[in-house]
């Protein structure tokens, strides 16, 4: 499939068409190399990935969905690079483009994922930034896809803080049908203007209250409460005890819920380990899905 867009930095580049397309491709691509590996849809062509974060699920993910796909990714981290000596992110986009088909990359501001689109000549993708992180979004809704057999008409509960994880899973929603109760403290609310961006397509609804949130829930959502761009340990204190996904908050949502959790998690902050090793948990299958949902971004991207 190919997409309209050059690059993808939200999820709101696409159109629900193109999202429901993305699911289908990644089922389709796991499916494939699982009875014997991926076609080399993406010979000779090369992903640069830059990472200013740390990651174990992104790097691998991506790098390896390359060489599966019979491409070739190349790992570069902010110190790698002459970025780091004063070189403008501009220069850096148009000298990336003469050898590189795609760039992923995993910043701090969303700003520099900007400048990278703007002056790029190749797609350029958000691994993850303080904002936003669409990859993510792919694998979750391709998850509940393989779990519940349908998108449209399931509701999720976020319970914790409304980070960039909770804004791209909105427009996850909105582009799915899916509506979403969002559980925070005063305070750590998702953006407000991708909560009224996704509430024109769905119903968003914004509550400081986890069983509000929960009830009749078909999927069940949380975070780290502290993140990369923001290690403040006192901030834990305003979501603990109340915004902890454990079994009694588990147990208000619908029988048959799951629960997700992009990780690295943090035991016994933001989900018990009871939740997190139970029944009803598919973080394990939700992280492989990287792998599988990247490829046909990918592949959608460097082949249009």
């Amino acid at each position: 499939m190919k997409l309209k867009t050059k690059d993808l930095l939200t999820l709101a580049e696409l159109s629900p068409k193109e999202f429901e397309g993305l699911i289908n491709q990644s089922i389709k691509l796991k499916k494939e190399l699982k009875k014997g590996g991926n076609k080399p849809i993406l010979k000779n062509k090369s992903l640069t990935m830059i990472f200013q974060k740390p990651s174990t699920r992104t790097r691998v993910s991506f790098e390896i969905g390359m060489y599966q796909l019979g491409g070739h990714a190349v790992n570069l981290s902010s110190n790698d690079m002459q970025l780091s000596r004063g070189e403008s992110v501009e220069d850096t986009a148009k000298t990336l483009s003469k050898y590189t088909d795609c760039i992923m990359a995993r910043v701090y501001e969303h700003d520099l994922l900007e400048k990278l689109s703007k002056h790029a000549s190749v797609p350029v993708i958000n691994g993850l930034s303080d904002t936003f992180h669409p990859c993510q979004i792919l694998a979750d809704f391709m998850t509940i896809k393989e779990k519940k057999k349908k998108l449209k008409g399931l509701k999720i509960a976020w319970i914790g803080d409304g980070n960039n994880v909770c804004n791209s899973m909105i427009y996850g929603a909105a582009l799915s049908g899916m509506s979403m109760s969002i559980a925070t403290p005063k305070g750590f609310e998702p953006d407000k203007e991708v909560v009224k961006d996704a509430k024109k397509s769905t119903i968003i609804e914004l509550t400081t209250d986890p069983f509000t949130a929960t009830k009749n829930a078909d999927i069940v959502v949380t975070d780290t409460y502290s993140s990369i761009h923001n290690k403040d340990s006192k901030r834990i204190k305003k979501f603990l005890p109340k915004y902890q996904v454990n079994s009694k908050l588990m147990s208000s949502a619908k029988k048959n819920a799951i629960f997700m959790h992009c990780l690295p998690a943090k035991r016994n902050q933001e989900v018990t380990s009871q939740v997190i090793d139970g029944s009803q948990s598919v973080v394990w299958d939700e992280a492989e899905n990287r792998l599988h949902s990247q490829k046909a971004l990918l592949a959608a991207l460097i082949r249009a």
